[in-house]
């Protein structure tokens, strides 16, 4: 029989460690300081650079909210004067009516002439801020831009405007005040 123990490595007495290979030997005695100081250096590293990228964070968190205040405060004073604008170009339109009062010997023409001119002043103004009048008269009746108070006997086609009680009007295509309009409706057949 052939012993099967040759290549094992022989025990040894309690307290001894095996001798190592000397390339064992080397790599260790090289290996085992630089393995502790390296992984330390690696995890101040990466705390630093954890830390550089909370403060990051912070300032990019600190700009978002301060960006965020900004617009609020814009849309707060959009708000606030957004007629601002159409507000002074009204203050002509009050001084011209009240010259007007403040003239002692007027006449009907020259009221009436003063009066015209103030209307046209209000209308640039409208036209200015895109204000347009609704004036449906003949129209077929839009529930959209109209409101129908009462409906008329007419030989019309049915649901055309007849009357205009009061105009309406539109701020960019949007209604702010329908018509109020009368409508055409088929007259009644009699009995007879």
């Amino acid at each position: 029989m052939q012993d099967t123990h040759q290549n094992l490595p022989m025990p040894t007495e309690a307290g001894q460690t095996p001798e190592a290979t000397p390339e064992q030997a080397a790599a260790d005695a090289a290996g085992a300081p630089e393995v502790m100081p390296g992984m330390e250096e690696l995890l101040r590293q990466a705390e630093l650079a954890a830390q550089e990228h909370h403060d990051a964070w912070l300032r990019a968190k600190a700009e978002t909210d301060n960006v965020r205040k900004r617009a609020q405060a814009d849309i707060a004073n959009a708000h606030k004067y957004a007629i601002e604008n159409f507000s002074s170009e009204l203050l002509a339109i009050r001084d011209s009516l009240e010259a007007a009062l403040a003239t002692t010997n007027a006449t009907t023409e020259n009221l009436k002439s003063g009066v015209e001119l103030t209307l046209k002043q209000l209308t640039s103004v409208f036209e200015k801020f895109n204000l347009a009048e609704i004036n449906p008269l003949g129209q077929k009746f839009d529930p959209y831009r109209h409101q129908a108070i009462n409906a008329v006997e007419s030989d019309a086609e049915p649901n055309t405007v007849m009357q205009v009680f009061q105009k309406g009007y539109l701020l960019n295509d949007r209604v702010i005040r329908p018509a109020m309009v009368a409508v055409a409706k088929p007259k009644a057949l009699e009995n007879g």
